[in-house]
């Protein structure tokens, strides 16, 4: 806590308030997790999804050691050093994202200025992949997160208090209960909301002064966290959930909007996959299965169709499910499939492995998606040279 830094209500400076300081020892306690995070750890052991900064600390120190180009102030990479983070190097440094470098050179240069950045997209578009390592190269601290949702109140945006303190000893910085974007501000951080769109409009709002004044007022202690540099926000948005909440003409001015696409062709998207299904395998610890290419090709191709409503030779075009069909859903379906052949099959991923998962992923609505699936199954899968073992696994799932 702030001991000593911080004055109770009432109590002013000469100058009016003042902004709230970290004490020394808080700001060497958060320093010292930054730099455990960085060095892989202090995570708990057997940890299901590491955090960025933990699960790529070796590529993140190597990067830094060799980084000579101006870092922005509070950055722990240059722009250029966190680019080649996100986008691979074809050695050491592996791709977290496939897509378009430029729309990674804009991300990154947007959080070098004082406008926030919003990631928009269709679900399964990896915006919270992006940001959360956008966040992992900058700050070394991918987990100043609030979760949107309908019940996101404001407190999670600027702060709540611990009611027991607060009763006992009135309104006292020892009391107050910082958001994480209040965390990021007194650190100099990166910060990060997900779904900003469903959280309600009035809560949204409370972002416009941190994002225009750098600054976060705290009335009942007669003071306010100014942001120190380095701090920048990143939201996540897409506009095909329901509960979508619009974001206000002010809120949206103070973001710098970056529309991530679904990957532009089959041979990107089959790349993303097998590599996600590989990592995912790893961490857990699934027993390895040899010769997944061909099925997981196989249930881009099925995602891709759908989802475009036209074949990949463009000759028949079809009715497209209400559903995403996104390529988070793939990787989940060939993941769901290494599983079964492992456990339940012969080691290796056959059709009617990854079947069933491609059809609870396409039929959403058992009316409308059922009709969908037959149709693409008896006009498309049936007719297609090699697909007949797929076809039979998928009619009978």
């Amino acid at each position: 806590m702030n001991d000593g830094t911080i004055p109770t209500a009432g109590e002013k400076t000469a100058g009016g308030p003042i902004a709230i300081e970290q004490s020394a020892l808080e700001q060497s306690a958060l320093d010292e997790t930054a730099t455990e995070r960085a060095a892989g750890g202090p995570g708990p052991a057997g940890a299901l999804r590491p955090h960025a900064e933990e699960q790529y600390a070796e590529e993140l120190t190597l990067l830094a050691a060799a980084d000579d180009r101006p870092r922005p102030p509070g950055w722990r990479l240059s722009p250029q050093a966190v680019v080649t983070y996100l986008l691979g190097d074809g050695a050491k440094i592996t791709p977290k994202y496939v897509g378009p470098r430029r729309l990674m050179e804009v991300a990154v240069s947007t959080l070098a200025t004082d406008r926030a950045l919003l990631l928009l997209g269709v679900p399964g578009t990896a915006k919270t992949w992006v940001s959360e390592h956008l966040a992992a190269a900058i700050s070394g601290d991918s987990t100043l997160l609030v979760q949107g949702t309908a019940g996101t109140a404001e407190e999670a945006i600027r702060y709540g208090w611990n009611y027991a303190r607060l009763l006992a000893e009135g309104p006292t910085d020892a009391a107050l209960v910082p958001s994480p974007i209040m965390r990021a501000m007194r650190t100099g951080s990166i910060a990060r909301i997900e779904e900003l769109t469903r959280v309600p409009s009035d809560v949204q709002d409370a972002l416009i002064t941190v994002l225009s004044e750098k600054s976060l007022p705290v009335p009942e202690l007669n003071t306010e966290v100014q942001a120190l540099r380095g701090f920048n926000l990143i939201a996540t948005a897409n506009d095909r959930d329901r509960g979508v909440n619009e974001l206000s003409s002010a809120l949206r001015r103070r973001f710098n909007t970056v529309v991530l696409p679904v990957p532009a062709s089959a041979d990107d998207e089959v790349e993303i996959v097998a590599r996600r299904v590989a990592q995912l395998g790893r961490a857990l610890e699934l027993p390895e299965v040899p010769a997944a290419m061909e099925e997981i090709r196989r249930v881009v191709t099925i995602f891709r169709e759908l989802r475009s409503g036209m074949t990949e030779d463009g000759r028949t075009t079809l009715k497209s499910p209400t559903g995403t069909l996104s390529t988070a859903e793939a990787i989940s379906v060939v993941t769901n499939g290494m599983a079964l052949a492992a456990h339940f099959g012969d080691g290796t991923l056959h059709p009617g492995d990854v079947a069933a998962g491609i059809v609870g992923a396409v039929i959403k609505d058992p009316a409308s998606d059922g009709v969908v699936w037959r149709e693409y199954l008896e006009t498309v899968v049936r007719e297609r040279s090699g697909w007949l073992d797929f076809y039979r696994a998928a009619r009978d799932a």
